[in-house]
């Protein structure tokens, strides 16, 4: 028999039992879908988290205080404040030539009114460089300046959805809001960052750091102002690394700690965190992926079930088509092309099942899924190998019917 003719008898026996086929190739169908739609929403998932922290600066590194320890990075929050202004200060002057902005931050949480509204937010304090270093440029109205930070202004920029709380949609540009009891003067308001879950942009307000410290802030045990974070945007991506490790030395010499398991900081980098993040995503989506695999695997199993069920209820025809002249690799090409045809088939469903299960859970997650050519045809492929693997034993065992057993079969 020609090819053309094989798959033309194998398809009519499929069609033969139409239910039957589709609750065989269920397994694969549902493994295949599995396997994209995962797949798909695991890179979206980076691809948007990436954005997200790209979107809040680049080139950056963070110095925060905590308690040091352990691998390179890690730091056990607690204890009193360890940065002081007079560090931040110290950081500017000492990097001046190597860095295109600093920005310290301070900030804590507290109620925020305006009239009869009222809404809770991070309320930052922070130098002018925090709009360059943090891309927080205002959508309306300005972001304060070092004059306003020297003469410790009681000048504010709200986060999106603050101004949507306290404003609604009127225009919230020189109004006072009250923070903590404190009134300050709105001067401007920043764009829609996004939802990104806890410490949202949108959901904080920014005022000058001089202000804060004097008003909302706090100082070490020996009484100096002291911030929570550094945030340092390097002049490029290639410096980062170096820059990293001078400022490291640099704090653990003010610091007068020579051990680096006592640091009482750690210097952060940005490309460390993403490829932290990324790590943990592509981890976690290759798990997801791999538990969805067993599922064509089980498939598999079912497709060799019904194909041995569709030998032993066909015996009598393999014995026809033997007495007529077909060779045992005629019938077992005809059976593997039955289970074949099968997987592929459920293979292609799945596909398609897969990528439209991606798109709608993405749509309720606000995640764009991302599908790579080669994670489909992989499904795909290992669609195919399932049936050629479970199903050859089927075929084999038919390919070894003896004739005239076969034809007295009833």
């Amino acid at each position: 028999m020609n090819p053309l003719q094989v798959v033309s008898i194998a398809w009519r026996a499929i069609l033969a039992n139409p239910l039957r086929s589709v609750l065989t190739a269920l397994g694969v169908i549902i493994g295949v879908a599995a396997v994209i739609a995962l797949t798909g929403i695991g890179q979206g998932s980076t691809a948007s988290i990436t954005r997200s922290l790209e979107s809040l600066g680049t080139n950056l590194l963070t110095v925060s205080g905590g308690r040091g320890g352990g691998p390179p990075g890690l730091v056990r929050f607690g204890g009193p404040p360890t940065i002081t202004l007079k560090d931040v200060q110290a950081l500017r002057e000492h990097f001046a030539a190597q860095i295109a902005g600093i920005a310290p931050v301070a900030q804590g949480n507290h109620q925020i009114k305006f009239e009869t509204n009222n809404t809770n937010a991070t309320v930052i304090g922070t130098w002018p460089d925090y709009a360059s270093v943090r891309n927080a440029q205002p959508a309306q109205g300005s972001f304060f300046t070092e004059a306003d930070n020297q003469a410790r202004k009681r000048v504010a920029v709200l986060g999106y959805q603050v101004a949507q709380d306290l404003f609604g949609g009127s225009d919230p540009l020189g109004q006072k809001i009250k923070i903590a009891g404190i009134s300050f003067t709105v001067v401007g308001v920043l764009p829609d960052k996004g939802d990104s879950g806890f410490a949202s942009p949108n959901s904080q307000i920014l005022v000058p750091l001089n202000t804060y410290l004097q008003r909302l802030g706090r100082s070490n045990n020996r009484g100096e102002p002291t911030v929570n974070q550094v945030y340092i945007q390097g002049l490029s991506k290639d410096t980062l690394k170096d820059l990293q490790n001078q400022i490291t030395d640099f704090m653990a010499e003010r610091h007068k700690i020579s051990n680096p398991d006592e640091y009482d900081f750690s210097v952060q980098n940005q490309a460390d965190a993403l490829a932290s993040v990324n790590q943990v995503t592509q981890t976690l989506t290759l798990f997801l992926g791999g538990v969805a695999g067993i599922s064509l695997l089980v498939g598999g199993i079912g497709i060799m079930n019904i194909m041995l069920v569709s030998v032993t209820e066909r015996t009598r025809e393999i014995g026809i088509r033997k007495a007529l002249g077909a060779k045992p690799r005629d019938i077992l090409t005809q059976f593997l092309v039955e289970s074949v045809v099968l997987s592929v088939g459920g293979g292609l469903l799945g596909i398609a099942l897969g990528l439209g299960l991606a798109r709608s859970v993405g749509n309720l997650m606000h995640i764009t899924p991302l599908f790579s050519l080669s994670s489909v045809l992989l499904a795909f492929a290992f669609s195919a190998a399932v049936g050629v693997f479970f199903g050859y034993y089927p075929a084999l065992r038919a390919a070894r019917l003896d004739p005239v057993e076969s034809l007295r079969y009833e």
